[in-house]
């Protein structure tokens, strides 16, 4: 696709602002999809996707709660309803005979409560979904894919949790379907 790009951020400050700067062209029902290994740095992006809004609640993992919903403001000062998922814990091996993973996957959604608004978010909702990969065949067909890849051989996190300085991070935006169309993330414009 012509408008993929690749972005470098060597650190941490870098990730958020990265995050930061995509908030600024967020639209409602964008559905951003977040994937890359342990202390790759999606939450670090997320942070800063969170400060892009102008949320004022300090943005976790939600790995343990799967999905936490945040109140903020975009751009041209409309409200924000932003959807943090954490999909690592979806798409157990508990299928139902006969039944795929993408079965699966709607019927975990389905019973968090999560399924229609993530299918279709609202007029001022952004889904932002870490460990989103496996959910790309499940839903959103206009989506941000944000691969987020960082060396192997270096430390991912400090004690404190923070990303180490030890690698910059390779990050990847891949728009997909016909409402990214005009993304420009160069020119700052969708």
């Amino acid at each position: 696709m012509s408008n993929t790009i690749t972005i470098t951020a060597a650190t941490g400050e870098d990730m958020q602002a990265l995050g930061e700067r995509l908030a600024k062209l967020a639209r409602g029902g964008d559905v951003l999809l977040l994937s890359g290994p342990l202390g790759a740095g999606k939450t670090t992006f997320a942070q800063g996707f969170g400060a892009g809004l102008g949320i004022g609640e300090p943005i976790v993992s939600p790995t343990f709660t799967i999905a936490r919903e945040l109140e903020g403001r975009f751009a041209d000062g409309s409200p924000a309803h932003l959807v943090h998922v954490d999909a690592y814990r979806l798409g157990g091996n508990a299928y139902a005979p006969g039944q795929d993973t993408v079965g699966r996957l709607l019927d975990e959604l389905e019973s968090l409560g999560l399924d229609e608004e993530l299918e279709d978010p609202g007029e001022h909702t952004v889904i932002l979904m870490e460990w989103g990969e496996q959910m790309a065949a499940a839903l959103a067909p206009e989506r941000l894919e944000i691969h987020i890849d960082r060396p192997l051989d270096a430390p991912a996190v400090t004690a404190d949790g923070e990303l180490t300085s030890a690698g910059a991070r390779t990050v990847t935006l891949v728009p997909v379907g016909a409402a990214w169309d005009s993304f420009d993330f160069t020119a700052g414009k969708r």
